[in-house]
C-alpha cells in the first residue's frame, strides 16, 4: 500500500508583504542532516543541503515518519558550502573527522549561528575555535533514522533531540530552534548545558558500537554473551568514572533515560544484564551502530577509505581519563582495536565473529599482523 504524501510550501518564494522564511544551511547533509533539515522544511525553514557527492539540484527531500507517512519537502541542494545563500542557521552534521574542514567553508558567515550534533566529544571545542564569533549551540539526537537513497530519509521510532547553549550568545536561539522541531513532530528537551547533555549521550553511543565493530556482531548477540557483557560494563563504568571526576552526572535525553542506564551497570551482573539486553535491543530500532557501519564499508581486502569516529568515543574517554588520573585500560584498548580493524583487513578478518579472540587482545595478547 502506498504511504499518503503530502507537499509542503516552505520552499516557496515569500510574497510581497510576507516574512521571509528563516534559511537554514545543513552542512553534511547525511542521515542526520537531512532529517533535522526535513523536519525544519516541513515547519516553513527555506533549507538548503550541502552533499559533496551529488550535483547541485533542487529535487524535494522525501521524509517517512514513523506511522508510514510520507512528506515531500523542497530543498536546494549545493556541491559547495559557498555557493549556498547566506543562512540564519548553520546546521553541521558531518562526521567528526570532518568537522574542522566542514566549518572552515562556513566562514563566509561568521556570527550566523551555528549547531552541532556529532556524535561523540569534542564538536563544540573544534567549533568555538575555527568559528569564534558565531552562538553556538550544541545538539543530541536520540532518533533512529537511515538515509534510504539521497531523496528518502527515514525516521525508524522513538527519540528525539536535546539542545543546550554551548555558548551564552546562542541561549536566545535554542527556545525557538526546539518549539520548530516540536512542531515538526520531533520529542525535544533543552538542557541547561552541553558538557553533560554530550557525554549522557556518549555513554548511549558506546553500547555495543567498538565491540560490534571488532567483531562485527549484532548489539543483542554482544548483550547476551556474559563475556562480552563485562566488557561492555567496564567500558561504560570507566566513562562514567571520568564523568565523576569531571564534575558532571548523567541527565536523561528524550527517549534515553541514561541516569537509569548508569544506575544499572552498577547492579550485580545476574541482574544487570538482563535488563541491558532489553535496553540494547530496543534503542536502535534495529540500526546498526555507526563504527561497525564504517567498518563494514571497506571492501573485505581494503582499509576503510576513511577515519572512524572512535577517537572521539572511547578515544575520548581515555584521553580525558588520561588527563585527569582516572584509569580507562578497556575504552583505550577498545579504541585502538577499531582503528586497528578499520585500517588492516587482515586484523579485521581476524577478530570478525571470534569473541575469545578481542578477550584476549583486551587481556594482552596480540593477534597477528
Amino acid at each position: 500500500m502506498t504511504a499518503p504524501d503530502t507537499t509542503t510550501t516552505s520552499g516557496s518564494p515569500a510574497t510581497e508583504g510576507s516574512v521571509r522564511p528563516r534559511r537554514t544551511l545543513v552542512v553534511g547533509a547525511g542521515a542526520v542532516g537531512s532529517f533535522l533539515g526535513a523536519l525544519l522544511g516541513s515547519v516553513g525553514h527555506d533549507v538548503t543541503l550541502v552533499r559533496i557527492f551529488e550535483p547541485d539540484s533542487a529535487r524535494p527531500l522525501a521524509l517517512v515518519r514513523p506511522d508510514g507517512s510520507r512528506v515531500s519537502i523542497p530543498v536546494h541542494r549545493f556541491t559547495h558550502t559557498q555557493d549556498a545563500p547566506p543562512p540564519d542557521l548553520i546546521l553541521v552534521a558531518v562526521k567528526m573527522p570532518a568537522l574542522r574542514e566542514a566549518l572552515a567553508a562556513t566562514l563566509r558567515w561568521p556570527d550566523v549561528p551555528t549547531l552541532t550534533v556529532e556524535n561523540g566529544i569534542g564538536a563544540e571545542a573544534i567549533a568555538a575555535e575555527v568559528r569564534p564569533a558565531a552562538p553556538m549551540l550544541a545538539g543530541s539526537l536520540t532518533a533512529p533514522i537511515r538515509l534510504a537513497s539521497e531523496d528518502e530519509v527515514q525516521w525508524l521510532g522513538r527519540g528525539g533531540l536535546a539542545l543546550a547553549a554551548a555558548t551564552e550568545s546562542a541561549r536566545p536561539s535554542v527556545r525557538g530552534l526546539l518549539d520548530d522541531f516540536e512542531r515538526a513532530g520531533l520529542r525535544v528537551l533543552e538542557r541547561p548545558a552541553a558538557p553533560p547533555m554530550k557525554w549522557s549521550k556518549l555513554l548511549a553511543n558506546l553500547m555495543a558500537n567498538a565491540t560490534g565493530a571488532i567483531l562485527d556482531m549484532d548489539a543483542d548477540a554482544i548483550y547476551r554473551d556474559p563475556r562480552l557483557f563485562d566488557v561492555e560494563r567496564r567500558q561504560l563504568l570507566e566513562a562514567l568514572a571520568v564523568m565523576k571526576r569531571l564534575g558532571l552526572r548523567p541527565v536523561a535525553l528524550p527517549g534515553g533515560a541514561v541516569p537509569w542506564l548508569a544506575r544499572s551497570l552498577r547492579l550485580p551482573a545476574w541482574l544487570a544484564r538482563p535488563i541491558l539486553i532489553r535496553v540494547v535491543s530496543g534503542a536502535r530500532a534495529g540500526k546498526t551502530p555507526s563504527l561497525r557501519l564504517h567498518v563494514r564499508s571497506a571492501a573485505p581486502d581494503a582499509p576503510c577509505a576513511e577515519q572512524t569516529e572512535v577517537e572521539w568515543m572511547n578515544g575520548a574517554v581515555a584521553r580525558v581519563g588520561a588527563e585527569l588520573g582516572v584509569a580507562t585500560p578497556v575504552n583505550a584498548r577498545l579504541a585502538a582495536l577499531v582503528d586497528e580493524v578499520a585500517t588492516n583487513p587482515g586484523q579485521r578478518a581476524w577478530f570478525a565473529g571470534y569473541p575469545e579472540r578481542l578477550l584476549g587482545a583486551l587481556a594482552g595478547d596480540r593477534a597477528p599482523r
